[in-house]
């Protein structure tokens, strides 16, 4: 079991702190419940008992009758009268159960206990939710493997692989924990993947919104797969739809969107005119949270590998904590212009500079900006053209890096 210390350590310091209420959110299947049990570990190693642990996942069918609040709240009423001291509580996919944030208010204010909740949609930290339990939460947002957890789980059933080799094939299969544990091959894992995609928009859009037209639905989702990386609007979509002898609203298409990005299917990326530190709401760029749903869906990540390594480094800033956003200066872009606190670094993204020209393109934009922030291009090349304080690293290099 891989521990992802990374995630371990932003809620390191919150693990038995009963006031704070742990939540842990992200895509299906990207790790959670196993965060719940490296959690359940870390107690263990402090000497906390075992017995002590109540442990539910709504997902699973023997557990339906307690979705039903006021049923789960008798069935943990009672186990708690079984435990002496504090008790640890673990709830996966908690969105499952109806007011839930009424319910695990009150078991806060009511009983000893340390409570941990995980689920796959957006809202369990937006308004109303956030608002009901009170504000007194910490999140922690999760994504498939990076390439760094890729690589460690590979190498402890093939320690003898190289980067490269496993880098080749995480472009194809991405960093679903599943497919990366049992090393599937790209036919059994394009299958579980297709099953999480079902999963995902049937249970975490579909059902969450009331989607009716979920042909619509599969048919915008598909055009995100396809435009990765390149800007697009709502009416840009609805267009293409209108070629295609469909109309569409542009509204329809934003809320169907949005659904897709509060199950974290999607993400999107917004514009900064980078010399007057404005956002621009036109033509954002999405990107997916597995790019190997992508090519089990719609395929050709090796044609537009291009797109997918920017998806990929997108996805790694993002999971490094970085606010990513696309660079505009006048009429040239940077791929992502990333903030941390006080902290920013300008990335370029690019397949290989072979030739003069793209080399010119991929480095010449860092001329346009004055400040002294970090500077990288990152391609797949393995000679190191790094010039005028602009660093550049193959995409591995920079992937495996301790920061950046």
């Amino acid at each position: 079991m891989i521990r992802r210390d990374g995630y371990l350590s932003k809620i390191q310091n919150f693990i038995d702190v009963p006031e704070i209420l742990k939540i842990i959110v992200g895509i299906r299947r990207c790790g959670k419940s196993v965060m719940l049990e490296l959690i359940q570990e870390e107690l263990l190693h402090r000497g906390v008992k075992k017995e002590n642990f109540i442990a539910l996942n709504f997902e699973k069918m023997s557990l339906a009758a307690l979705k039903d609040p006021l049923a789960l709240d008798a069935y943990i009423k009672q186990q708690l009268k079984k435990i002496r001291g504090r008790a640890y509580i673990f709830l996966d996919e908690i969105q499952e159960v109806g007011q839930w944030e009424t319910w695990v208010n009150s078991l806060r204010v009511e009983a000893d206990a340390d409570i941990y909740l995980t689920g796959s949609n957006a809202k369990l930290l937006a308004g109303e939710y956030a608002t009901a339990i009170g504000g007194r939460y910490v999140s922690l947002q999760m994504l498939p493997f990076s390439f760094r957890e890729y690589l460690a789980c590979m190498r402890e059933k093939t320690p003898e692989i190289t980067a490269h080799d496993a880098f080749a094939n995480y472009i194809e299969v991405g960093g679903m924990p599943f497919v990366a544990a049992l090393n599937l091959s790209e036919a059994d894992a394009a299958t579980y993947l297709r099953d999480i995609f079902s999963s995902i928009v049937i249970e975490d859009v579909v059902k969450r919104h009331n989607i009716r037209d979920v042909d619509l639905l599969e048919r915008i989702i598909a055009y995100v797969f396809a435009n990765i990386g390149q800007p697009f609007s709502a009416n840009s979509i609805a267009n293409f739809f209108l070629h295609e002898k469909r109309k569409v609203a542009p509204e329809t298409v934003l809320n169907y969107l949005k659904a897709c990005r509060e199950a974290y299917l999607i993400y999107k990326i917004e514009r900064l005119d980078v010399p007057s530190k404005r956002l621009l709401q036109v033509d954002e760029k999405y990107f997916i949270a597995d790019h190997g749903l992508r090519e089990a869906i719609f395929g050709g990540n090796e044609r537009d590998i291009e797109r997918v390594l920017e998806n990929i480094v997108c996805m790694e800033l993002i999971n490094r904590g970085y606010e990513p956003k696309i660079g505009r200066i006048q009429d040239k872009e940077v791929d992502f212009v990333c903030d941390r606190g006080d902290k920013r670094i300008y990335v370029q993204v690019s397949y290989l500079l072979a030739s003069q020209k793209t080399i010119e393109r991929e480095f010449g934009i860092f001329a346009e900006i004055r400040d002294n922030f970090p500077k990288y291009v990152v391609s797949l090349d393995e000679i190191d053209r790094s010039r005028d304080g602009v660093i550049h690293q193959n995409i591995s290099d920079f992937l495996l890096s301790d920061d950046f």
